[in-house]
């Protein structure tokens, strides 16, 4: 059995397993759910709160709502999700230059590693919540000849303001790898900084880079679907998650439509670096956690 196919019916069996704990649990578990006290340390298993996973696909086929011309619910999720996922993209691109760069110029310059490396940090210590509005608004500002800001470009600010930080980490890693007798050898061709960054440090930084690309594109699509909840942009997952939440009492099965979309995108996220990490095969000798 080749590995592909093997991986294929183990994600099958994590997906059917998965159903059948939530049906079990649905079924053992007390309608209340498990409480400690007044603390909740289990969900209840109501339908509304837990509907079943046949009344979720059978909801999913069903128009979206009662109007004459309403899409398929599955169909205005899978739009909703290309339209998060490309403003997700647009982040992910941003942040991984924004790292990319960051790395290097700490790599350089042992003054620029102690200065941005800290604030680098600490930076994701911002609560999301609470950014994704002061950036809205700042973009709202901003003049730029007939330059006008877009609702979406502050989201995708806010999917690139989380991905930025494991590719500038990881890819600092990377570049700092190359062992000692290696750089040796460059500096006795003569080879400048820069070659020694092309030939030398790029290469083998790829072992740290592709687990790095991995993380910035799940944090992308966090950041896009909480940004567009934050900033209230439309036409997104985010947007539709939190409208379905609302009347999810009435129709509970609905508001997991979205939700299983966002994974989906997800699913797609990381097979775009996936794909990425076939293209750099023959540098991923040894890929790095």
């Amino acid at each position: 059995m080749s590995s592909r196919i093997r991986l294929t019916i183990t994600g099958l069996a994590g997906v059917l397993t998965l159903v059948l704990v939530w049906e079990l649990y649905k079924w053992l578990g007390p309608a209340d759910g498990v409480m400690i006290g007044d603390l909740t340390i289990l969900p209840r298993t109501t339908d509304t709160a837990m509907p079943h996973v046949w009344d979720m696909v059978a909801r999913a086929i069903e128009p979206i709502n009662r109007g004459k011309d309403a899409l398929p619910l599955w169909q205005s999720v899978l739009l909703a999700g290309g339209f998060t996922l490309g403003i997700a993209g647009v982040g992910w691109l941003v942040g991984v230059v924004v790292g990319i760069l960051l790395a290097v110029v700490m790599q350089r310059f042992r003054t620029a590693r102690s200065a941005i490396l800290p604030w680098v940090i600490l930076s994701q210590t911002v609560p999301l919540i609470a950014l994704a509005p002061l950036v809205k608004g700042w973009g709202t500002r901003l003049e730029f000849g007939s330059f006008e800001w877009q609702s979406w470009m502050s989201v995708a600010v806010i999917a690139s303001y989380l991905a930025f930080f494991p590719v500038a980490v990881g890819m600092l890693r990377g570049l700092s790898s190359p062992e000692a007798v290696h750089l040796d050898l460059m500096r006795a061709y003569s080879a400048g900084w820069g070659t020694t960054l092309f030939r030398l440090r790029l290469p083998a930084a790829v072992p740290y880079l592709i687990p790095a690309l991995r993380l910035a594109a799940a944090n992308a699509v966090i950041g896009a679907i909480v940004a567009e909840v934050s900033t209230g942009l439309k036409g997104g997952l985010g947007r539709m998650i939190i409208e379905f939440a609302q009347a999810g009492s009435s129709d509970p099965a609905k508001a997991w439509s979205p939700i299983f979309g966002a994974v989906l995108i997800g699913l797609v996220a990381a097979g775009t670096v996936a794909a990425i990490g076939k293209l750099l095969k023959k540098y991923r000798y040894a890929e790095v956690d």
